[in-house]
């Protein structure tokens, strides 16, 4: 499989540094990127371990931002809302 991707690669003159792993890697990456539950993302891989999987996961940096973008609206939107008194 590793030379037949090899050959492909190098076909398309894509990096040299891809090899077939670089294939799972980039599946469980868009699955986490996706929002697929972590539980189902390890069955996936097939790990045992969650730890496991999070090795194998390099999220973008355009989803760190969007993940840390959101957790910050929503910590100012509950900031700035109205305090409600009974």
């Amino acid at each position: 499989m590793d030379s037949r991707f090899a050959a492909y690669r190098d076909d398309l003159g894509l990096d040299p540094v891809l090899d077939f792993h670089s294939l799972r890697t980039s599946y469980v990456t868009h699955l986490i990127e996706d929002g697929w539950d972590a539980l189902f993302v390890q069955q996936q891989a097939g790990h045992d371990h969650a730890s496991t999987t999070s090795i194998y996961t390099c999220v973008s940096s355009d989803f760190r931002t969007r993940t840390l973008r959101r957790a910050l609206d929503a910590t100012v939107e509950a900031a700035l809302k109205p305090v409600r008194r009974a």
